[in-house]
């Protein structure tokens, strides 16, 4: 069974930063697309960054410029990296890997304060 381990998530002014972590296990981890999607209160889950086996990364508007995607293929691990937080920010975040099917963590959470 896939398992995808977030961790990294807490609570961080405005301005501040937070690297996220996800650690997946039983997964071609180095052929898979990686990704982290958000999801608000009364809001739609939405794609905040991807990378995919080449290292290509893609960025939602919102985050562009903000945060960055990376990956460590011998940890099985993708990360985070989020800079100049905003509480707009706020939500909780879920780590995706993308190998024939989509397999979701459990999500962690991240709250920005003002």
């Amino acid at each position: 069974q896939v398992q995808l381990v977030e961790s990294g998530g807490g609570l961080v002014q405005a301005g501040g930063s937070l690297r996220l972590s996800c650690t997946a296990s039983r997964i071609p981890f180095s052929i898979s697309v990686m990704a982290w999607y958000r999801q608000a209160p009364g809001k739609q889950r939405e794609l905040v960054a991807s990378i995919n086996n080449a290292g290509t990364e893609k960025y939602g508007d919102s985050v562009q410029g903000r945060f960055t995607i990376s990956r460590d293929n011998a940890r099985n691990t993708v990360y985070l990296q989020m800079n100049s937080l905003s509480p707009e920010d706020t939500a909780v975040y879920y780590c995706n890997a993308a190998f024939i099917q989509n397999y979701w963590g459990q999500g962690t959470q991240v709250t920005v304060s003002s």
